[in-house]
């Protein structure tokens, strides 16, 4: 295949692939209650890094952060891994079609191996899997899909960004990519202005129809 012509699939982990956002709403409230004596906490921090919402939540408790951070290791080594009702299918019509298909995520090596151990099939979906260490900045900075794109060797015009959360959005707006919108972790009235399409799960989504949303 030409690599000028290659169409390459970037897809977010949580709220997109896996259906874990809820799990994550519970385990954030209790944080935010226990240590910041706030309701509905989780909400407010959807699509942010451990390290933004440290920096921004509890700075200077260093204590409190090492505590939160055992707390979600194990939390997440408990955590229901469940996919996203028909993307295991989109996925296998993707790679039927030639299209170059990666995982980019915020998620670190740690929390992948627990998914990997739940679903042992779950690499070979993919053609590459870019965690959190990989990237110097963050969402809702774009270097995570540009990155993406460098590996494929594929343009903005030919790479289609998946994504639920506010910081993700707009890193593949950020990024020239084509943005379907994911109504998981927020309402489609909350993100259609944030990408190109919203879709509430992959249930139809096919090939040919990502393409005709393509820019």
């Amino acid at each position: 295949m030409n690599v000028t012509n290659t169409i390459a699939a970037l897809f977010d982990f949580d709220g997109v692939i896996m259906d874990t956002e809820s799990q994550y709403t519970i385990f954030w409230n209790e944080q935010g209650s226990k240590y910041l004596h706030l309701d509905n906490f989780g909400a407010g921090i959807k699509g942010q890094t451990l390290t933004q919402i440290y920096d921004k939540y509890f700075p200077c408790m260093l204590g409190v952060q090492e505590q939160i951070t055992r707390d979600l290791n194990r939390f997440e080594k408990d955590m229901s891994y469940e996919y996203l009702s028909g993307i295991q299918k989109f996925l296998a019509d993707l790679r039927y079609h030639g299209v170059k298909i990666a995982l980019v995520t915020s998620s670190n090596e740690e929390k992948m191996e627990n998914v990997y151990r739940t679903h042992p099939e779950f690499k070979a979906q993919f053609d590459r899997i870019l965690t959190g260490e990989m990237f110097r900045r963050s969402k809702p900075a774009p270097d995570c899909y540009l990155l993406g794109m460098e590996i494929f060797g594929v343009t903005p015009a030919n790479s289609f960004v998946f994504e639920d959360s506010f910081h993700g959005l707009q890193a593949g707006r950020s990024s020239g990519a084509t943005v379907i919108g994911v109504a998981t972790t927020n309402t489609r009235e909350a993100i259609i202005d944030k990408a190109d399409i919203v879709i509430d799960d992959f249930d139809g989504m096919t090939y040919d129809k990502m393409l005709e949303i393509r820019r």
